[in-house]
């Protein structure tokens, strides 16, 4: 009898499709060529250097060589939790914060932690990624609300009361947003909280770019706008935007204390303790102040207004304002099944990869996110770039008829 080499499960899993951009978009600038890459979600700025001399202490530390608590350095925990009620005023106790190896490791273990085989969840869609993947090796079941560019990409109460079944348990909410860049309002963060509490849903919410919105936007996290939902919410973030540290994996997971005990559980498998070098830096970044992020949130403004100027300017191109993160999310729909060069791109995933050989340009496409149709590019990287990478993109469209 012969047997899969690869398990059904893990063979399910869909390699990320930004990693994989940004692989392809290195390796071709390696082999000699002039890529720009639209496609990473990582700020091209340098970790601040209070925090690189914070790790470069705890290399020299004794205490450091050694295993910790899985949960995470108490120190780190408590420090978590007195940013979380100095940044979105929701207070919790340091019990109740697990720290993880990234977001990502959160988002695994929320969504491994709450669901059984069948649950549901409500996914708004355009996504990130990650999220399916998770649901999925958890057994969830993820159900799409899909929005588009016509409501700046926010859901309604009423398109999530359409997908509500008596199997839903989770709602995935996400403010500011990746891939969209969409903000939503206080009083609709309120609003869709108080129909989660309702509903009697669990709310899982990414605050992961918290720090990162412009204009007039204002960050609002659910977790404090409905103090009543506090018994079932579970609060994802990191370190990883507010203070340009992706590569120093640290993360954390907010909770319930059952929710964050039975996930600390899960971790001393997994992985046991987060890496403490990494630990002590997220010290320094979330008990320090919040000036380098100021810096890096008014490069970003102004690269979020050429770039949607520009991308509007596009013939076939439509970019609604995003007013978070760091991330444009235009329509491309009307260039569809046009001639571009002798090729006809019936999808943007094909479009994609026209503009990747002809213009040496390097997004992701929609179907990445849940939405063909659509391009996610980046705008965490330098004015010049930008501009160059933009302008290529826009010589190269033009040509569509």
């Amino acid at each position: 009898m012969t047997r899969p080499r690869i398990s059904a499960r893990i063979s399910a899993i869909s390699e990320s499709a930004t990693l994989a951009v940004d692989a392809k978009a290195k390796a071709m600038k390696a082999a000699g060529r002039p890529v720009i890459g639209f496609g990473a979600g990582e700020p091209d700025f340098p970790t601040p250097g209070y925090i690189v001399e914070a790790a470069v202490e705890a290399c020299r530390n004794p205490r450091f060589h050694k295993y910790t608590p899985a949960g995470g350095l108490p120190e780190l925990r408590q420090a978590i939790a007195d940013k979380t009620l100095r940044d979105s005023g929701f207070r919790v106790e340091a019990a109740q914060v697990l720290v993880t190896n990234g977001g990502k490791q959160a988002v695994y273990e929320a969504f491994a932690t709450l669901l059984d085989p069948g649950d549901e969840v409500l996914v708004v869609a355009p996504y990130w990624t990650t999220y399916p993947e998770a649901i999925k090796l958890a057994g969830g079941v993820q159900v799409d609300v899909v929005t588009d560019e016509t409501t700046g990409y926010l859901a309604s109460v009423e398109q999530l009361e359409e997908k509500l079944t008596d199997r839903t348990k989770v709602l995935l909410f996400v403010s500011p947003s990746n891939p969209t860049g969409a903000v939503y309002s206080p009083a609709q963060v309120e609003e869709i909280g108080r129909w989660a509490l309702d509903k009697g849903l669990w709310v899982v919410t990414d605050e992961i770019y918290e720090h990162l919105v412009y204009g007039e936007a204002e960050f609002s996290s659910i977790a404090t706008a409905v103090p009543e939902l506090r018994d079932r919410v579970v609060v994802l973030n990191g370190v990883a935007k507010t203070y340009a540290m992706t590569g120093w994996r640290v993360g954390w997971l907010i909770g319930p204390s059952d929710v964050v005990k039975a996930a600390t559980n899960l971790q001393s498998h997994a992985t046991s303790n987060v890496s403490n070098v990494a630990q002590a830096a997220a010290l320094a970044a979330v008990s320090g102040d919040l000036s380098a992020v100021a810096e890096m949130r008014t490069a970003f403004d102004r690269r979020r207004q050429t770039m949607v100027r520009m991308l509007n300017e596009i013939p076939g191109v439509v970019c609604p304002e995003p007013f978070g993160a760091f991330y444009a999310y235009p329509s491309v729909k009307a260039l569809l099944g046009k001639e571009i060069r002798g090729r006809r791109p019936a999808s943007s995933a094909e479009l994609a990869e026209l503009i990747l050989e002809e213009a040496e340009v390097a997004l992701v496409p929609g179907e990445a996110f849940g939405t063909p149709g659509y391009f996610r590019l980046s705008y965490a990287l330098g004015d010049d770039d930008l501009a160059e990478g933009v302008s290529r993109l826009a010589k190269l469209l033009s040509e569509a008829h």
